[in-house]
């Protein structure tokens, strides 16, 4: 196992290149399952859930080739196996992903229930009592999700809360069910439009995804295409906070701003100078005053929880007092705790933390507990005064591609090394 150890103090400098979105690959990848040929899929970022998600498919039958360039060729035709085993999915909460697909092309799916990071509950209900509507029967027994069903058929279905994976689990299902399929309160994340195209270019018929109401009017066959996955938007806006914290210039290309409003919103708000193109972002906190900022996480098109750990990080020495109250997950205050061993002032009140800025961090050997939250430590250690040990990183490589080489490329004193 490796750890982190980062030498803070550094004003981050230059450009750097973001991967494609790990929240956009996984639901793709799993979609590779729909189509009767093969499919490539571009874009695709070096991660362990990518690995993992690759490991699953090829568990099933499915032939998976990757070039050089993380170019990923799927040939489901070759699937004999409709089962997703504990071993892999105990790692990663998406692989409940090959569920609806799984079902709606071959009739059957046995997925084991699910695990990956301790940040909230995340039940499956939603994803089973959606196919239940459209005709599965689904029994959970001995740890697996065992679903059957001859063919789905179009129902309109009203979701409880607005779940990412259960949009995309459903609209996948939906693509081969026999008639007309109604998502209402369904989530609008970017990468669910994503999904929604990579879907379209296989031969679906799907109309308002980025609403919350999508459509889906099932079709006989879906066929292979090649597609490239969205750049990760997550990724941007941490390394837009590594130059807000360290009082650097940093700007992320190839990247799709408008996915990043309600951050870049709250960037401005902490008193950094923000610019932007049509593929780029730029963030210059030289000679400013980082402002702490008061956020809520909500669904798109609103803050992400995905970024509130990050803004955490800015948080802790920004001026003033800010609050930050998540909504999303009930769990997702760990990395506060650790942050305290840097010497961050926090108070946490139930889903809401109260944070007032200190004039620095000092370094301190900090355990990672999820992935957000190994982004935050990394943060905040690039700010604080000494060497910071950070470990158990492999929640990090989960989600962000070559991290200590980005980080490094902006002048970082950051490396690698064995536990």
């Amino acid at each position: 196992m490796d750890k982190l150890i980062i030498t803070g103090g550094v004003p981050l400098e230059g450009d750097v290149r973001i991967s494609g979105a790990k929240n956009a690959a996984l639901p793709i990848l799993a979609a590779t399952l729909l189509p009767d040929s093969p499919v490539t899929v571009g874009n695709v970022p070096h991660l362990q859930d990518v690995t993992t998600t690759n490991e699953l498919l090829g568990r099933m039958g499915v032939r998976v080739m990757i070039d050089d360039k993380m170019r990923v060729e799927v040939d489901p035709t070759t699937l004999h196996d409709c089962v997703a085993p504990y071993e892999l999915v105990k790692t990663m909460r998406a692989s409940i992903l090959v569920l609806g697909p799984l079902l709606a092309r071959f009739g059957k799916a046995d997925v084991s229930l699910p695990g990956g990071c301790a940040i909230g509950a995340r039940p499956v209900n939603i994803h089973v009592s959606g196919l239940q509507q459209m005709g599965a029967d689904i029994r959970i027994e001995n740890g697996f999700i065992r679903a059957r069903a001859d063919r789905l058929r179009g129902a309109r279905l009203v979701l409880d809360t607005v779940t990412v994976t259960g949009t995309e689990n459903l609209m996948m299902a939906a693509t081969l069910a026999d008639g007309v399929t109604v998502l209402e309160n369904a989530a609008r994340e970017p990468e669910v439009v994503d999904l929604a195209q990579f879907l379209i270019a296989m031969g679906a018929k799907i109309h308002g995804a980025g609403t919350d109401t999508i459509t889906i009017e099932g079709v006989d066959r879906l066929h292979g295409v090649h597609y490239d996955v969205m750049p990760d938007r997550i990724e941007a806006g941490t390394y837009l906070c590594a130059a807000a914290i360290t009082g650097g210039r940093v700007r992320v290309k190839g990247v799709r701003p408008e996915h990043l409003d309600a951050v870049l919103a709250k960037f401005r708000e902490a008193g950094m100078a923000v610019s932007q193109g049509a593929d780029w972002i730029e963030l210059d906190g030289r000679g400013r005053r980082l402002r702490s900022v008061d956020l809520r996480t909500a669904p798109y098109p609103a803050f992400p929880t995905d970024m509130q750990a990050q803004f955490a990080a800015l948080n802790t020495v920004g001026d003033g007092v800010g609050t930050i109250v998540e909504t999303i997950f009930e769990n997702r205050f760990m990395h506060m705790l650790e942050m305290r061993r840097l010497g961050a002032d926090i108070r946490i009140e139930g889903n809401t933390a109260i944070m007032r800025g200190v004039p620095k961090l000092t370094a301190a050997p900090v355990m990672a507990t999820d992935l957000r939250a190994s982004a935050s430590l990394v943060l905040a250690a690039l700010v604080a005064d000494g060497e910071t040990h950070i470990e158990r990183i492999y929640h990090i490589d989960r989600g962000y591609e070559r991290i200590e080489e980005k980080l490094r490329a902006l002048g970082a004193q950051i490396r690698r090394v064995p536990s």
